[in-house]
């Protein structure tokens, strides 16, 4: 905390008094392949920072929210802070989901490449005059978890101010996923079957499904095999010292699926990357006061909890000092 007390003193002198942020506002913009969407939230401020907000794996909706229990609102909330602290921002749908359902047909038909391609898309139409009332030079990119990848990915394009990685990992998804499956003890019986899984896709080699058992069937789906397979072979700390833009990497003392292992990674990466560490906050971005995995997954299905203590002030500071 202490390396961004100077950036949270910028902050202060750069707000002198709270931004009106006016309403959600659903915007469309064109794809390479159909229209995505996204909400909207514009301050005051023609001249506002602008951010997008690239939301993590799997069906989750620019709210933060899926299907597979997290009912928590992270990005929603996430929107609403940094429009009170002067952050012009948008979060968005991934292609072939929700908003940016007419995009593809198959929302499994996707690579980490196409994700950052709409991002991409993303940043030349926000920088025109429309959807958002303003032309800003470059954006911010705000990925959380799998969206850190795909911001990292899309960092290179023209116009983007910097990153800001929440929860992001710092390790190759596959390394990500054996650690995830050997830290749940109910899953040492299909260990071994899914870290052969895990090395087959690593190593290019087909997944015998007739013989998987139907558990993991559902966490390597065949419809899920060419996504997996180009994310796997993603280094995001090999990528991330390529970059000569401000990262900010923001990391949760109680996130349980992204670890400070993760956090570290990239930071040796990229030294000049500034670090937020928020010791309470886990992976949905809320506060949880302890060790408990109960209280802690408890947290995914409650929308009413606020994000975690010092996450908006942080980030805006980072982007108001640039």
């Amino acid at each position: 905390m202490r390396r961004l007390a100077g950036l949270l003193a910028a902050f202060i002198m750069v707000m002198t008094s709270p931004a009106s942020a006016e309403l959600h506002t659903d915007i469309f913009i064109d794809g390479t392949t159909g229209k995505l969407g996204g909400t909207l939230v514009r301050v005051e401020n023609r001249d506002a920072p602008v951010a997008v907000i690239v939301p993590g794996s799997g069906p989750t909706d620019r709210n933060g929210d899926n299907s597979l229990g997290i009912r928590a609102q992270p990005y929603k909330l996430l929107a609403e802070a940094l429009a009170a602290r002067g952050v012009t921002n948008v979060r968005i749908d991934k292609r072939g989901m929700f908003g940016s359902a007419v995009a593809l047909a198959n929302p499994n038909d996707v690579t980490l490449d196409d994700y950052a391609d709409d991002l991409k898309a993303w940043g030349a139409a926000l920088r025109g005059p429309q959807p958002i009332g303003q032309a800003p030079r470059c954006i911010w990119l705000i990925g959380h978890s799998e969206g850190g990848l795909a911001a990292i990915k899309a960092a290179t394009m023209e116009g983007v101010c910097g990153l800001v990685l929440l929860a992001s990992p710092g390790r190759r998804l596959g390394d990500v996923l054996r650690a995830q499956l050997r830290a749940n003890p109910a899953n040492a019986p299909l260990l071994a079957e899914a870290e052969a899984a895990v090395t087959a896709i690593e190593n290019g080699r087909p997944l015998d499904y007739d013989r998987m058992t139907s558990i993991l069937k559902r966490l390597f789906n065949p419809s899920l095999d060419k996504f997996l397979r180009t994310a796997f072979a993603f280094d995001p700390s090999e990528a991330i010292a390529t970059l000569r833009l401000p990262v900010l990497i923001v990391q949760g003392g109680r996130d349980i699926q992204v670890l400070e292992e993760d956090a570290a990674r990239l930071a040796s990466a990229q030294p000049a990357a500034r670090r937020l560490t928020l010791p309470l906050m886990n992976h949905v971005l809320k506060t949880v006061f302890s060790d408990d995995p109960k209280e802690n997954v408890a947290t995914y299905g409650n929308p009413d909890l606020p994000l975690a203590e010092g996450l908006a002030d942080g980030i805006a500071a980072f982007i108001f000092a640039r």
